[in-house]
């Protein structure tokens, strides 16, 4: 065992000091080999299977439940539907292959009570458990199995038990004596790796006294403010209870353990950021931004001017500003975006926005053109440039402060991957020169050959669709970190944002613009209603008939295989469009597809024309899910909406409604009024708040669903505390993560917590910054 302490101490574990009894943390991370204290068999297996790397993650790997242990009672007296244990030999194993087209096999094992010549048996039977695929380890042997006794066809037996091996009896030769009568931990497993074999592993671990050795990352105040026991104990309570009743103290505790670790570090990046230097960049006096104020048509909402001031005050601070802003379809981040970034440009900064698809970069530089007027026009006495001469790669002249009638100048450029070389190379250098002042982008924007020169505020649209490097690429790339604002129009549920952007400040921008007008949203479920289906189209074309544009969103781009709504083989954009294209009540009407297999050139072509008014319907993908602005398109009609999320159909039927006309959405579906699915369709048509819906995803989704699959299992998921239920202990260990660290910002008090700190795997550190 002196081997393994020497290993365990290595590894930065918290051994006794001499002659005091207390625990000296070594600050480092705690990483202790499974064969320090298990056969290298069984550590293969906990690897390969459970991706268990190491003693820690193995005390890390909690029962999934519990096992009463039933009364113990003589097999012969055991009674059908009477919950015992029963201790006895194994006298016979065999196997059978599972009937019905089912795969694996049935083990059926003769269970008595004597080793030979029992004189009471009962049918023990187990389920693809393949410790059973070698009879003689258990033939001849005692065991003790937990479960409820069944009749079947008239004969005694027990279905897949929990069980023990047992090898010894006390010392006045009572059988009864060995088993453990405490509570069973069945925990995780695979067809290669039974519970019972985890249990051994634990069983190990605990009894050397691995456990009793490790620094608690829980400072003593924290520990004591919200009255948790400790480590040793947690991990004593909810791998070996004495009663069930006992878990509930240790799950508790190694939640909150969960919560505050990954909170401080949401709280040391925080603090780490707000300690960098930043360029500070007050509004000045007769700027751009004073300009464009001036010019608007219409009032800021309260919303938007209290954020843009919070934001305004965070630009002019020598420190960087990291703050979220999240609001509804249409509240208006962009303007609040494109304010700040005139702030920035007045103060002789650079500003980039990146977005996630051409298309939507394509739809910020036409409404960031729009929305600036003169202030992007070209010089004096030269023609004044629009989105499409940008587009075509004629560009904006100027920089911020060229004078035009007596007013500042903004130039602003476009940069994405499918860009003609020429045009992008000149982008580049003049990104690089600092003469471009506001560059909006794709993935383009964050190569390694893009140098900005002066990057003072980087905005982030729909981040979520953005990997943790590529957001970091600009910002770590400046010699003088920059501003940086991240944008959502998913509404993101409290418990969320507390999890995943603990480390940014958050506005929510709740009201709509003045002039927005409502959106009316129907289910229509065409197995209870299939004449509505007709319906649908002489709606459109009502709405065409009055002079305005109508959607129709499908799931697919391709046809499939399977009959679609209203007839149609499928409801891809490519059928869906020829089965249009046949419809009586659309005769005449302008129709075009719109999907991301398009080329870029192709893709903005339609968008353009739509914008327009040169089409009338527009059959898309969800291509169109953001920032696609459209004010004369006022109908929606979405195909299978039960294919899509509930925050996704809300992102979704924010493209109508965006005029002066009042929108409507269709949420068409062929499942039965009563299927499941359809209860999430009934939510987003019950109501427009895209927060309340979010809040309702959480709770009807599951964790791994919330999460993304990184989080579904193995050694990178959260395995207590769940984001759908655990709200109030996020809080809680938000709230002290965050004054832990204000006070001790590199954390010199607390090396135990450090070297837990250091043991966060990529895949939980990855975590922090998804949605």
């Amino acid at each position: 065992m002196t081997d393994a302490v020497d290993a365990a101490a290595r590894a930065g574990l918290a051994t006794p000091v001499a002659g005091t009894g207390e625990q000296q943390p070594f600050g480092r991370p705690q990483h202790t080999p499974l064969e320090s204290l298990l056969s290298a068999t069984h550590s293969a297996k906990l690897r390969d299977e459970l991706g268990v790397e190491t003693v820690e993650d193995l005390l890390d790997t909690y029962p999934r439940r519990y096992a009463e242990r039933g009364e113990m009672v003589d097999i012969a007296s055991a009674e059908p539907g009477q919950d015992v244990t029963l201790i006895g030999y194994v006298t016979r194993v065999s196997s059978q292959y599972m009937r019905s087209g089912r795969r694996g096999k049935i083990y059926k094992v003769d269970f008595g009570d004597q080793p030979n010549e029992p004189t009471s048996t009962i049918e023990v039977v187990f389920f693809n458990d393949r410790s059973f695929e070698q009879p003689g380890r258990f033939i001849g042997r005692r065991m003790a199995v937990f479960g409820t006794v069944k009749d079947f066809k008239g004969q005694r037996s027990l279905s897949h038990p929990s069980y023990e091996m047992i090898d010894e009896t006390d010392e006045t030769g009572d059988a009864g004596a060995a088993v453990d009568t405490r509570p069973l931990p069945i925990y995780p497993a695979t067809k290669k790796l039974s519970s019972n074999v985890v249990r051994q592993c634990v069983a190990r671990v605990l009894d050397s006294g691995f456990h009793r050795r490790l620094a608690d990352p829980l400072p003593e105040s924290v520990r004591e403010a919200e009255r948790l026991i400790g480590l040793e104990e947690a991990y004593r309570r909810i791998h070996r209870p004495d009663e069930v009743r006992e878990v509930d103290a240790a799950r508790r505790r190694l939640a909150f353990q969960e919560a505050f670790l990954l909170q401080t570090v949401l709280a040391t990046r925080r603090a780490a950021r707000q300690a960098e230097p930043a360029t500070p960049r007050p509004a000045r006096a007769n700027g751009a931004l004073n300009a464009f104020d001036a010019a608007l048509p219409f009032k800021l909402t309260s919303g938007q001017r209290e954020t843009g001031e919070r934001i305004a005050d965070e630009l002019a601070q020598p420190h960087p500003m990291n703050r979220l802003l999240q609001g509804e379809v249409g509240s208006g981040k962009t303007l609040v975006a494109l304010r700040a970034m005139l702030q920035v440009i007045d103060a002789g900064g650079q500003t980039a926005l990146i977005a996630p698809t051409e298309v939507l970069a394509e739809q910020h530089l036409r409404s960031i053109l729009e929305a600036l007027g003169p202030l992007a026009s070209g010089p004096v006495g030269a023609p004044s440039r629009d989105a499409d001469d940008l587009l075509d790669g004629e560009g904006m002249l100027g920089s911020a402060g060229t004078d035009v009638s007596g007013g500042p100048r903004v130039r602003v450029e476009l940069l994405t991957g499918s860009m003609p070389t020429k045009r992008k190379k000149q982008v580049l250098l003049d990104l690089a020169a600092g003469t471009v002042d506001l560059i909006i982008g794709t993935h383009a924007l964050v190569q390694d050959k893009v140098s900005i020169a002066e990057l003072g505020l980087l905005v982030v649209d729909e981040q979520h669709r953005f990997g943790v490097e590529q957001r970091d690429a600009l910002r770590t790339r400046a010699d003088i970190p920059p501003h940086v604002l991240v944008m959502t129009a998913t509404p993101i549920p409290r418990t969320i944002a507390m999890t995943t952007f603990g480390d940014l400040a958050v506005s929510t921008l709740t009201e709509l613009p003045a002039g927005r007008q409502p959106i009316a949203t129907h289910l229509v479920c065409l197995e209870s209603h299939p004449t509505w289906a007709a319906r649908i189209w002489a709606r459109i074309r009502e709405e065409v008939d009055a002079g305005r544009q109508a959607f129709v969103v499908c799931p697919l781009i391709a046809d499939s295989s399977g009959q679609g709504t209203g007839g149609a083989p499928m409801t891809s954009v490519e059928s869906t469009y020829a089965y249009l294209a046949q419809q009586p009540a659309l005769a005449g009407l302008r129709l075009e597809p719109l999907h991301g297999g398009m080329p870029s050139e192709d893709k903005d072509a339609v968008m353009v024309a739509f914008s327009r008014g040169e089409i009338d319907v527009l059959i898309s993908t969800t291509v169109i899910e953001v920032g696609v602005n459209v004010p004369n398109a006022t109908v929606m009609v979405v195909l299978d909406a039960d294919r899509f999320g509930v925050a996704q159909l809300h992102q979704l039927r924010g493209r109508i409604g965006r005029g002066s006309e009042a929108g409507t959405c269709l949420l068409v579906t062929q499942l039965p009024e009563q299927h499941p699915s359809v209860e999430r369709l009934q939510a987003v048509a019950q109501t427009t708040d895209g927060l309340a819906l979010s809040e309702y995803d959480v709770e009807t989704r599951k964790e791994g669903d919330v999460l993304g699959s990184t989080q579904s299992g193995g050694t990178s998921s959260l395995r207590l505390v769940k984001v759908t239920r655990d709200g109030e202990l996020i809080a809680r260990a938000r709230k002290q993560a965050f004054e832990l660290v204000a006070a001790d910002r590199q954390l010199a008090e607390h090396a135990p917590l450090r070297a837990a700190l250091a043991r966060l795997d990529d895949d939980r550190r990855e975590y922090l910054e998804r949605a």
